[in-house]
């Protein structure tokens, strides 16, 4: 049983708290073609930035590129060495390569670098990872992070022509910086938990999607694991859903064609959502579809 606080039950509490009304009048089967960053893809269901995934497969991330690539879906990769992120390009994949926080800013636009010479589509940061639970410093496989700030952050994004992306905004606050600093994304996101007791993504979402508008992309990821949580994604104005845990099982049992049936059997479950709301392409899901629980509101030291 999760622990109180657990935030990765709380994301999936608030996903499953938000319904959807039906309206199938004038509805017709939808068209989910998704364009983004110059490419078009068959879903707006995308793989998360994940890591290490030997357990699941022995080739790992370059495995769930193939997989990726037979969905015709846009791939996203974590950490890892520079000749895995060669043989995930050489995949085929269209990929989106996000780097970790390292304390060392010129080891983060050496990878930068190295992502756009390989051909990835975008490429960004992890700010997230920057801490660990004791509030130090994040060492992950030997390497140290630390927390980026604002001036550096604009360093990474006019160090490249690609898209640049910040993974880990779970704030207004945090959001507004990425604007100032010119990123062409953002992922909303609270890494699988990485923090107790933390909003679920879809509740910060609102608040972040008034701030940037249109100014850039919005991803979302955390708990995210069928068609209708894609759908509720989409209807509170997403750019696109990320998917990483419900991927890695299929992949393990089954490799690339257990992740590409995995992401098109959601990508089945989103069209039917799409369907039953009247919802006939993306740009046209339905937004005001959605009942969502207002019990929340964030703090005010005045009303205290």
């Amino acid at each position: 049983m999760a622990k109180a606080g657990n935030s990765n039950t709380l994301t999936r509490e608030y996903l499953d708290s938000i319904l959807v009304e039906m309206r199938h009048i004038d509805s017709k089967v939808p068209n989910l073609d998704f364009t983004c960053f110059g490419h078009t893809f068959s879903t707006p269901i995308t793989t998360a930035a994940l890591s290490h995934l030997d357990n699941c497969h022995p080739d790992g991330l370059v495995e769930l590129a193939r997989g990726a690539k037979a969905a015709n879906a846009m791939m996203w990769c974590g950490m890892g060495d520079d000749a895995e992120l060669e043989r995930i390009v050489a995949t085929g994949a269209k990929t989106v390569k996000i780097v970790k926080p390292y304390i060392d800013s010129d080891e983060v636009i050496r990878k930068i670098k190295h992502a756009e010479a390989t051909g990835c589509i975008a490429v960004g940061i992890d700010i997230d990872h920057s801490f660990n639970h004791k509030g130090e410093y994040d060492v992950v496989l030997g390497y140290q992070m630390n927390c980026k700030s604002l001036a550096e952050i604009k360093t990474f994004v006019q160090s490249t022509t690609l898209p640049f992306i910040v993974k880990g905004v779970l704030s207004v606050e945090d959001a507004t910086k990425c604007l100032e600093a010119g990123v062409a994304g953002i992922v909303v996101s609270h890494h699988h938990g990485i923090m107790d007791f933390v909003i679920p993504p879809l509740m910060a979402l609102p608040q972040i999607l008034e701030v940037v508008g249109d100014k850039m992309k919005v991803f979302v990821d955390c708990s995210i694991e069928s068609g209708m949580d894609c759908f509720k994604v989409l209807a509170m104005g997403a750019t696109a859903p990320s998917v990483g845990r419900a991927v890695m099982l299929p992949l393990k049992k089954e490799g690339a064609q257990g992740a590409a049936n995995k992401i098109q059997e959601m990508s089945s479950g989103l069209a039917a959502a799409m369907a039953r709301t009247g919802s006939l392409d993306l740009k046209g899901i339905a937004k005001d579809c959605l009942w969502v629980p207002t019990t929340y509101k964030k703090y005010s030291r005045k009303e205290a």
